[in-house]
């Protein structure tokens, strides 16, 4: 059987699993270095996760779309919002991405993929229009406005006429660049599962064992191996082990059905090891944006999170508390149903006394946190959570409203962040920060940026999926094997 697989072998200078954003960045730039490109692609199409997203990307620094649309922005403030944002940040990819932010926009302008040159003012999860620009995290929302000075940094795919259904952004980005890696000249093989890694004596990683249409099949890397298979959302036993929220099976899990982990074991199983792994998991409850004027309490009717923050913020907040209880508490003059539909109305009530009542709330408790909530709020201000101004208005219009934004009554959903810990040029590393000579890894299976839904904006899992499944597409493809 070996010698069959070994007659029947193909080879390449890099081989890429998986076809995504970032596997097909990846096979843009390692052609471009003039290195033979061998994709392998589980799934009868390319596209992974990021086609079934709504297309941003979060970029910033001075963008084309943000100069046309009258924001300034600067790589630095960037790099201080996401320094600011991430648990335990890699400075060194963190500063890479937002320098090269704006070429790296220019990058995926040249690539083919469109941005309109417009605005979208308005608080959305994902908002529905044709305007390339938007805010799409926490730049506006304490503490991280005393951090960075903020700027919207969504960068939305817009769709052509013609070209695929309007609001299907991450669908074009995706092809997009897999089409441009298929015209550069990378061969792209379909229905072809990596099985294993090949190593020789020295624990380089040569090629890999991959089965399609039922047959075994052996391929050789004279440079590299590279891991862009996504992220592990559809494997249970490893959410529970790297992001146990996420395995809880009331949230359901968004992304490609082979978004399985297994780019993560095969990178395991050649000696390397994971960076920080976390999970984004949210239930929008805006828009409309009116509901941001409302309060989030928890069972004892306290207030834990300024509501103002980007949804994957403020609903991870709800989702961690005691119980996993909280509610939205809105009145008349707010209330309004939310778009995505996510959070139940448990009931309205006259007085806040019935309120308590209803909820099982200790007598007192939300009166107490309502009434101080009004007397600021009337004066503009927010001591305890610091809500901007714009969204805070005294609570004083009966009747009022409780949303229900408690685990297994609300919509939650979520998707992985990180996966094997990588140089700044996609190199998987050891346990003792070494390179596993002839393995790379970005995008969902890798760590570089994206680590949490408290500091999440929507677009960097893209952003870096693009960016530094570049950056490993020229290094893998300048390897010279020794």
């Amino acid at each position: 059987m070996a010698d069959s697989l070994e007659k029947e072998a193909q080879s390449a200078d890099v081989i890429i699993v998986g076809l995504g954003a970032a596997g097909a960045s990846a096979a843009i730039e390692a052609r471009a270095q003039g290195a033979d490109v061998l994709v392998l692609e589980r799934a009868s199409a390319g596209g992974g996760s990021t086609a079934y997203s709504g297309g941003f990307v979060y970029l910033g620094g001075g963008t084309r779309v943000q100069k046309h649309v009258g924001f300034e922005d600067t790589a630095e403030e960037m790099f201080k919002f996401l320094m600011a944002s991430t648990p335990e940040p890699d400075e060194e990819k963190i500063r890479l991405y937002c320098d090269d932010s704006v070429t790296h926009f220019e990058w995926l302008e040249a690539q083919g993929v469109t941005f309109d040159d417009s605005f979208y003012p308005h608080k959305h999860f994902e908002h529905p229009t044709k305007d390339g620009l938007a805010w799409s995290g926490n730049e506006k929302a304490w503490p991280y406005y005393e951090k960075a000075k903020p700027a919207p940094r969504g960068h939305k795919v817009f769709v052509p006429t013609g070209e695929g259904k309007l609001g299907e952004g991450g669908f074009h980005l995706a092809h997009t660049l897999a089409d441009r890696a298929r015209a550069a000249g990378a061969r792209i093989e379909c229905d072809a599962r990596v099985l294993a890694l090949i190593q020789d004596d020295t624990g380089r990683v040569t090629g890999v064992r991959y089965k399609q249409f039922g047959e075994e099949k052996t391929a050789h890397a004279k440079r590299g191996v590279m891991l862009t298979t996504g992220g592990f959302g559809e494997n249970k036993e490893m959410a529970k082990k790297y992001s146990p929220e996420l395995s809880d099976d009331k949230v359901t899990v968004v992304g490609a059905p082979y978004a399985d982990g297994s780019g993560i074991d095969l990178g395991l199983s050649a000696g390397g090891t994971t960076g920080y792994i976390g999970a984004l998991i949210t239930a929008p409850f805006y828009p409309p944006a009116s509901l941001l004027k409302g309060i989030l309490v928890n069972k004892d009717g306290q207030r834990f999170i300024n509501e103002d923050s980007y949804h994957g913020r403020s609903c991870t907040a709800s989702f961690r508390q005691p119980g996993g209880i909280a509610y939205l508490i809105c009145d008349n003059a707010i209330f309004e149903r939310p778009e995505f539909g996510s959070q139940p109305l448990i009931d309205a009530w006259e007085t806040v006394t019935d309120m308590e009542k209803g909820l099982g709330i200790t007598t007192g408790a939300l009166q107490k946190t309502i009434a101080a909530y009004n007397a600021n709020a009337a004066k503009g201000d927010d001591p305890t959570f610091h809500k901007i101004k714009e969204w805070l208005q005294p609570l004083d219009n009966p009747p009022y409203a409780a949303l229900d934004c408690s685990v297994g009554k609300a919509t939650y959903m979520g998707f992985t962040l990180g996966g094997l810990k990588v140089s700044k040029d996609g190199e998987v590393l050891n346990t003792k920060d070494q390179p596993v000579r002839g393995l790379y890894a970005a995008g969902a299976c890798a760590s570089t940026i994206a680590q949490d839904s408290i500091g999440y904006a929507s677009g960097t899992c893209i952003g870096e999926s693009t960016y530094f499944g570049r950056r490993a597409g020229r290094h893998a493809a300048g390897l010279v094997q020794q």
